[in-house]
């Protein structure tokens, strides 16, 4: 095994690994902030883009079923399974809105690397991913607005620029360099897997580090809720997906990308548009849950993948956020 696979298959432990240290001594991540989270997250989705072809557009025309189901399975469980929960839980304000964002955010392109380990449909795992992002940009502002609108003042117009910015331009800009200068993509896309582990690995790190005191203070409610909601997703996403496809591959696929948020994005957006830092911590923490569970699945459902129809793997996957 190559070693980029390798750091890019131990993505959960880099990040496990990182909560760990940013708790013990924060200032080993704390420098990573304002600034740099923003530029790394762009980063990871101009590698999105790089992955990205006319051909993806084709498949969802083809066979559009599991493509439609999972992309208004993330919308309609993750959000509303997010207020859901911080209700039960009884979040502080800074806590519940920052659950419910990130519950709004799209799939993230992690997902594309557990789909691959668990022998998923990487190729609709992917699409979805773009679809949700690109929705994303009216679709996150618009739920959090909603849900969380009675616990503070949501800046709407505030979410949905950053989104524009760090989510939309860069993916565009990568499909037009893979699009039009596929020697340069197809020199950078090998690297892409590896730099994309590296900045969510620093961004989890440097939120968990700032907001450790706190956090150690009142943290086991926000870190049960957090479980609870990615448990739900990657749950409620294979049962809906199962019920509406008639598919265990696809269904598959569809909980891993209900189940895994682009929390590198939510943590963006809560620091760009929220001045409490604690806004930000469930994204941080929901990176961690999300990989851990969807590692689990993986390793399960890859040995059982011969059982069912055969899909071939890519040579690589998507670059994990």
């Amino acid at each position: 095994m190559s070693a980029i696979k390798i750091i890019t298959n131990g993505y959960p432990a880099w990040v496990l690994a990182a909560a760990v240290l940013a708790l013990v001594e924060p200032r080993i991540f704390t420098w990573f902030g304002g600034e740099w989270i923003t530029a790394g997250l762009g980063i990871i989705m101009l590698g999105m883009g790089l992955t990205l072809t006319g051909g993806d557009f084709k498949r969802i025309a083809s066979s559009p079923l599991p493509v439609i189901s999972g992309v208004a399975l993330q919308y309609l469980v993750m959000p509303f399974t997010g207020w859901l929960i911080a209700m039960l839980f009884d979040l502080p304000a800074p806590y519940a809105v920052g659950l419910i964002l990130v519950a709004s955010c799209p799939g993230g392109t992690a997902s594309n690397v557990m789909s691959f380990l668990a022998r998923a449909d990487v190729p609709l795992s992917v699409t979805m991913t773009s679809i949700t992002t690109i929705l994303a940009v009216a679709a996150t502002p618009f739920y959090t607005s909603l849900l969380a609108g009675s616990r503070v003042d949501v800046p709407a117009m505030g979410l949905f620029i950053d989104t524009l910015r760090v989510v939309l331009l860069p993916v565009t800009a990568g499909v037009i360099i893979n699009t039009f200068f596929s020697r340069l993509s197809g020199f950078i896309r090998p690297a892409a897997p590896v730099v994309a582990v590296a900045f969510i690995v620093l961004i989890v790190g440097s939120i968990i580090g700032a907001g450790r005191d706190r956090l150690l203070e009142s943290g086991l409610a926000v870190v049960a809720a957090v479980f609870c909601l990615h448990a739900s997703g990657f749950f409620w996403g294979y049962l809906f997906a199962r019920l509406l496809t008639r598919d265990v591959i696809a269904a598959r696929t569809i909980s891993i990308e209900v189940g895994m948020q682009n929390s590198g994005l939510g943590v963006v957006l809560a620091r760009s548009n929220f001045p409490d830092p604690l806004f930000a911590v469930p994204s941080a923490i929901s990176s961690l849950f999300h990989s851990i569970i969807a590692s689990m699945l993986a390793a399960v459902w890859r040995r059982s993948a011969e059982k069912y129809r055969k899909l071939p793997d890519s040579d690589e996957p998507a670059p994990g956020a």
